[in-house]
């Protein structure tokens, strides 16, 4: 089945095209600064055509998304004729809240529900909305799916997804750990469940999404058991430009002390932390690690509690799932730099996670074992790929099957 990924921000519309049978992406892209003067447009196929970043003005998001369908069905750029081709739709939607544990076809009161919650994710869901709305129009006739980043983990038991305060800001707020990279955490683990020829219900797996933002979560028996990120993606692990954990008196310290307001708070911690704000030079682990070469300490510092910090919550799912049978690096920086994937696991060898040292120098961006032969854990790393899953599963879905996780 041929299916259209859509992943709507607040000014840009990532897009892919997916054939799920072979797992295939047939065209791929992406439509940003859209409201901007120069906007810009990125298109590729798997036949090697090729734009790269063409300036052009994109009004709004139903005009990148008409832009995308024009060049998938364009003489020289596309890979389909007619819009019949594309047999479904599948869009990313970063906030399910309580009401969507799995991925569903979108209708009119699955629009409601999410309006009805947008408080939960504000920089996110309406975005979110708006390209599936733009879909439905554009395609009246096709199915429409949605898939949700933080589904995956509503399965957690109460104790974990609970926060020690009163629990009617539960009941009657939904404050509660909702986690998020969710499509990313479960693709993963099963990935490593396939490489180790085992069932997922039997194993305890801990996968690292490390981006610029990064989450870690505890997967036990195939359910996400814990995770780092809660009520917003601002908790846990040290981040790009994201403080991560840190002591909840502190906003009120600097609103206090400081006379900073709350949306100069929220600016700091959000935007201005982190690898940035430890560093004082850049959010981009590449360009830390240049940093570093030429001695810069607070880079390296920076580098240093970023392993750290990812080391601690490795140990503490360990801990909490009564042992591991799989630790797994994805995301940006979990495929790709060698050192923080050295550095978050030196010293666990006692728990049976040991790094081979030489395969992980060797190893990067490709689906690999980087474990020592005698670690009682494999380590791998598995490049992530959530449109992947968001086709997948809107092809269960239009198949009229249930897509259970």
């Amino acid at each position: 089945m041929r299916v259209l990924v859509i992943n709507c921000g607040s000014s840009s519309v990532k897009f892919q095209f997916v054939e799920t049978v072979t797992q295939e992406k047939l065209a791929w892209g992406l439509a940003e600064r859209i409201g901007e003067k120069e906007s810009l447009f990125t298109y590729k196929n798997n036949k090697g055509f090729t734009l790269s970043k063409q300036k052009v003005f994109i009004s709004d998001h139903e005009t990148a998304i008409r832009s995308i369908v024009q060049y998938l069905q364009n003489p020289d750029s596309g890979v389909i004729k007619n819009n019949e081709e594309i047999e479904g739709i599948g869009h990313r939607v970063v906030h399910g809240a309580e009401e969507f544990c799995s991925s569903v076809k979108i209708t009119d009161q699955v629009i409601d529900v999410l309006k009805k919650f947008t408080f939960l994710a504000p920089l996110h869901n309406p975005a979110n909305i708006l390209g599936i709305e733009v879909c439905r129009k554009l395609f009246p006739k096709h199915v429409q799916c949605g898939v949700f980043d933080t589904a995956f983990h509503q399965k957690m038991p109460k104790y974990a997804f609970l926060y020690a305060i009163p629990q009617e800001f539960y009941t009657k707020h939904m404050i509660k750990r909702y986690g998020f990279h969710g499509t990313s955490h479960r693709f993963v683990s099963q990935k490593a469940a396939e490489k180790l020829g085992k069932n997922i219900k039997d194993l305890r797996i801990i996968t690292c999404h490390l981006g610029n933002g990064a989450s870690i979560a505890a997967i036990k028996g195939g359910l996400s058991v814990d995770t780092s990120m809660g009520f917003t993606p601002l908790e846990g692990l040290m981040m790009g430009t994201r403080s991560g954990d840190m002591d909840p008196a502190l906003p009120l310290f600097l609103m206090e002390n400081l006379n900073m307001s709350l949306k100069d708070v929220n600016t700091l911690l959000n935007k201005k932390s982190g690898i940035l704000g430890v560093s004082g030079k850049c959010n981009d682990m590449r360009e830390l690690h240049e940093c570093i070469e030429k001695g810069d300490k607070d880079c390296k510092l920076a580098l240093e509690m970023f392993c750290y910090r990812l080391k601690k919550y490795i140990g503490s799912y360990v801990a909490a799932m009564g042992g591991v049978d799989a630790l797994v690096f994805t995301g940006g920086i979990g495929e790709n730099d060698e050192f923080v994937r050295e550095y978050s696991t030196d010293g666990l060898e006692w728990m049976g996670i040991k790094l081979d040292k030489k395969l992980n120098l060797e190893l990067n961006r490709n689906e690999a074992t980087i474990s020592a032969s005698d670690s009682k854990v494999p380590i791998f790393i598995i490049p992530t790929n959530e449109e992947l899953v968001i086709a997948l599963d809107t092809e269960k879905l239009i198949k009229g099957e249930t897509v259970d996780y």
